[in-house]
């Protein structure tokens, strides 16, 4: 009896890994390594290399970054064939150096398109045969560039209307739907261990988008085309009512066998902010992360920028702003501290 109790005395000396104690986390990084997922966020290149604050911040919260604008068409290709890729090896090499994984963001979208591409197709120097050409060697280009450094790739960004049709964009007009797998394609081929995700926004909640989006995936499935993940941007309003059913929304996507992710979420709303206001935004925070963590395959929860300061929600939505994390000065708001509440079930 004696050396049982010494055996137990012994065992209860020893301390518990950070996981099994439940303790706060002192950042979001300990956090993400508590619940066993990636927090990131979007990052402003210029404000990664000009401003020291920012940069200590950033590479302080987060275990996986999203580059906002440096990956997208219009800035890695400004003009055809001429590729332009400073700010977003920027991007990629702040990361290997601050242990961060990365998304590369996006591959194929209908916005910030460079004008030499939307005035070709638009006036006819560019036809079907051309553009298809050129979308291969771009994707082809810039995953190939990036293999082994990109985590997982936004493939094709809100190719879905909210009335669940198929976004009229340049690419589908003219390309016809097959261009989705193409791209999912090429994609895998230039680099075969990235994860490739199909991503876009209001699928929180939106039946006519979550309903066409779940065929599109199910019929790439079935031409065995190489997709592994679905990314829910999240880009909410206190003003509307919280995506209620979104945890159920994730896993049947997850039950198709695909990886789920929060890619770009921010909470804005009406200004002026008052403490009422940031207890709600805390509190949409908190059930957004708190629903991924309830659904096995969700692996990254990222924000859409993590500071007042460089959020883009002021220049689309007139009278809105203070969606972000961190306020202006880089002070924690109470939505930082009640995501460090969230524990996994």
């Amino acid at each position: 009896m004696k050396s049982l109790i010494i055996a137990l005395a012994l065992v209860a000396a020893v301390p518990l890994p950070a996981h099994a104690e439940h303790r706060t986390p002192r950042d979001l990084r300990e956090l993400a390594y508590q619940n066993g997922i990636r927090i990131g966020s979007a990052v402003d290149i210029a404000a990664l290399r000009n401003e020291a604050d920012y940069r200590k911040v950033l590479n302080r919260e987060f275990s996986h970054v999203t580059a906002e604008n440096a990956m997208k068409w219009e800035s890695v290709e400004p003009e055809r064939g001429v590729f332009t890729w400073s700010h977003a090896d920027a991007l990629v090499d702040n990361a290997r150096r601050n242990n961060q994984k990365v998304r590369g963001h996006t591959l194929i979208w209908h916005n910030q398109l460079p004008a030499w591409l939307t005035s070709g197709v638009e006036n006819g120097t560019i036809d079907a045969a051309e553009l298809r050409e050129i979308l291969r060697d771009h994707i082809t280009t810039q995953v190939r560039r990036y293999k082994g450094k990109i985590r997982a790739w936004d493939v094709v960004n809100e190719v879905v209307n909210d009335d669940g049709t198929m976004r009229q964009s340049i690419w589908l007009t003219h390309l016809g739907p097959g261009y989705i797998a193409d791209a999912f394609r090429w994609a895998h081929r230039a680099d075969p261990h990235a994860r490739l995700y199909i991503n876009d926004y209001n699928l929180e909640w939106n039946a006519p988008k979550i309903e066409t989006t779940l065929s599109i995936v199910k019929d790439l499935q079935a031409q065995g085309v190489p997709i592994h993940g679905i990314g829910f941007q999240g880009h909410l309003g206190i003003q509307y009512g919280y995506p209620g059913d979104w945890a159920n929304v994730m896993s049947r996507f997850a039950d198709l066998g695909l990886e789920v992710a929060v890619t770009e979420l921010d909470v804005r709303m009406e200004l002026p902010v008052t403490p009422e206001k940031l207890a709600t935004q805390a509190d949409y925070y908190r059930r957004a992360l708190t629903d991924c963590l309830s659904v096995k395959a969700c692996r990254e929860f990222t924000v859409w920028g993590f500071t007042d300061r460089h959020s883009w929600v002021p220049g689309w939505f007139e009278g809105q702003g203070a969606a972000c994390l961190f306020d202006e000065n880089l002070a924690p708001k109470p939505a930082y501290h009640a995501l460090l509440g969230v524990k996994k079930a």
